[in-house]
């Protein structure tokens, strides 16, 4: 598969240091970063305890990025109203902490935002069926959630493969992201296998390197440049 100019870097802050967030954040920007990814986890639908709305609108005040905000929790619908308040202009759900998951990707729309369904490594891609033409967004999870750093999952290319054949037959625009173990090494896989949308943690915000040196690198692994945001 040729690699598309439309393959976009989301900046997941899960791996930055918060004891200088704005400073990391506005570095990402700089560097060409396309998003700033928020991971939320709530210590029950995952093993972690992350950020809430709070970070979101502090985010919002640093930088004129989207904020694609990933809302691994039970009852996500309690709380999307005020993460789309604070700044966020992306919310994921689950769908395995969703049961009325049209209704919740409704909610979502209505509130001005983007709509996004994750779903786990092995969750069935059957159970996306019913909401593929409702959503704007695919989110497949490449790694178990609850912990950044962790290793891509092989098999996941095949379910990538997949779900970029689910969204063509129907002829659908959604994006189909990845998150989990995404790095130089495997970002040019993924995006053979599909992916137009890269959530990468560890491999932006890392000791060894600066920021923008990461994103360099990883765009030249993908041959991608970042897309050009209107003034």
């Amino acid at each position: 598969m040729e690699t598309s100019p439309r393959v976009r870097i989301a900046a997941s802050i899960l791996s930055a240091d918060f004891a200088r967030l704005g400073d990391q954040i506005s570095e990402a920007e700089a560097g060409g970063a396309d998003y700033i990814h928020i991971d939320v986890m709530d210590g029950q639908f995952v093993p972690n305890i992350s950020v809430g709305p709070l970070v979101v609108k502090a985010v919002r005040r640093v930088t004129r990025l989207p904020l694609p905000t990933h809302l691994m929790m039970v009852q996500p619908e309690r709380y999307i109203a005020e993460f789309v308040s604070a700044g966020a202009d992306w919310i994921l759900v689950h769908q395995e902490t969703c049961p009325m998951l049209y209704r919740t990707v409704q909610m979502i729309k209505g509130l001005g935002a983007k709509s996004g369904v994750a779903i786990n490594p092995a969750t069935p891609l059957a159970l996306l069926e019913e909401i593929l033409d409702e959503t704007d967004s695919v989110l497949l999870m490449t790694v178990d959630p609850g912990f950044g750093g962790q290793e891509f999952i092989p098999t996941m290319l095949d379910k990538i493969r997949r779900v970029r054949r689910m969204l063509e037959e129907r002829g659908s625009t959604a994006d189909l992201m990845v998150d989990g173990g995404i790095n130089v090494q495997t970002a040019p896989l993924v995006v053979a296998a599909g992916a137009t949308v890269l959530a990468m943690g560890s491999a932006v915000f890392s000791p060894e390197k600066s920021v923008s040196e990461s994103i360099s690198q990883i765009r030249r692994s993908i041959g991608s440049p970042p897309e050009v945001l209107e003034e």
